[in-house]
């Protein structure tokens, strides 16, 4: 008797809009209603995302498994036991693409470990609409994701940002939304006044907001109104 087929870990990308038609194919949907069991950031979320696509399916204790920074490696590999039954399992992202800037790495490097099929979904990736956004060089980027909270350290961190976009490999990071105002003020102190700076916040919201300048016209024009507003910060030349 031959052996029973692993199931497959799908990776679903939630809006980063507030609009999910705008951003998510109809496949999308048709494959998550067939998911009985998903391995999420927060439960809540889940939740209210899965109502707002119409998934058909009651939602019990046991559908949902949470991951975070403290899941550890005997516990991810406990969570895709229904897939090594056969049962389809989804990794859903807090916002936008799994596995980036959030935890899921750990469980589709698990997956791979232990022979489960991973198929990605089509979603948007703030990062990409950003760089595709900013007119920078998509071809050479770096991602950093939140930069050091300690003061000299990230001063630091900065210039070094600074020094390789001049070197032509475009910078992304983020910053917890309600500290956006005081990471631009960092910013416009910290770089050089000819130094290139894309902001790219709320994207796919009525509050969506892209724009590339100087160091010295962002400086005069202050912050845009982004305080608590999700963005992504790029150095560019």
């Amino acid at each position: 008797m031959a052996a029973k087929q692993s199931g497959t870990l799908f990776l679903i990308p939630t809006p980063i809009g507030d609009n999910y038609k705008r951003e998510f194919p109809d496949f999308n949907v048709a494959e998550i209603e067939k998911i009985r069991f998903f391995i999420v950031e927060e439960l809540r979320t889940a939740r209210r995302f899965l109502k707002s696509i119409g998934y058909p399916h009651p939602f019990t204790e046991e559908m949902f498994m949470v991951l975070n920074e403290h899941t550890t490696n005997v516990v991810v590999e406990n969570y895709l036991a229904e897939a090594k039954k056969g049962n389809s399992i989804g990794l859903m992202s807090e916002a936008g693409m799994p596995c980036t800037a959030d935890p899921g790495a750990i469980v589709v490097a698990q997956a791979h470990k232990i022979g489960i099929t991973v198929v990605p979904l089509v979603g948007a990736s703030s990062m990409l609409l950003a760089l595709s956004a900013s007119g920078f060089n998509g071809q050479q980027f770096t991602f950093n994701g939140y930069l050091p909270i300690d003061k000299t350290a990230r001063e630091h961190f900065i210039k070094e940002l600074e020094r390789k976009a001049h070197e032509h490999v475009t910078q992304l990071f983020i910053e917890a939304p309600y500290r956006n105002v005081q990471m631009f003020d960092s910013l416009c102190k910290i770089l050089n006044p000819n130094t290139l700076m894309c902001i790219a916040s709320g994207l796919y919201t009525s509050e969506m907001f892209i724009k590339t300048l100087p160091i010295k016209t962002w400086a005069k024009l202050g912050a845009p109104d982004f305080h608590k507003v999700p963005a992504v910060f790029l150095i560019g030349d």
